[in-house]
């Protein structure tokens, strides 16, 4: 039984990118969408799609990851920070800058999912889902 899908998806994100791979699939939930949606508007990733295969009864995200020019993956970290068994909730005036601005926080707002800046912009807080730099 997986207690935190999201902790999974970003795991499989993290191996695919070691092992240099072009995509992963990952089970489909509306969180993720979101997520991966702010991981694209940031350029951490290339693209993603919902696949819905026909032998199936789920829809599957198919992740393309994204390598600079010399083969190395654009997200080195990835760091879930809010867990099941302990929730981060960040107003705005807590929200920092992750790494000084060279990676983004992504947040679960009332607004929707938005990264650090969008929050700030946006002046809202929420839980702190995850870290990538």
């Amino acid at each position: 039984m997986m207690t935190d899908p999201v902790a999974d998806m970003l795991t499989r994100i993290r191996n695919a990118n070691m092992r240099r791979k072009k995509k992963t699939h990952v089970p489909y939930s509306k969180l993720k969408e979101a997520i991966l949606d702010v991981m694209k508007r940031e350029g951490f990733i290339a693209n993603y799609r919902v696949l819905e295969p026909r032998n199936l009864a789920y829809k599957i995200l198919e992740v393309h990851l994204k390598y600079d020019e010399e083969g190395n993956p654009v997200i080195p970290q990835l760091k879930r920070e809010s867990k099941p068994g302990r929730r981060v909730y960040k107003s705005v005036d807590e929200i920092k800058k992750v790494l000084n601005g060279f990676g983004i926080g992504i947040y679960s707002t009332s607004q929707g999912v938005l990264s650090d800046r969008e929050c700030r912009m946006k002046r809202v807080g929420g839980e702190y889902i995850c870290s990538i730099w």
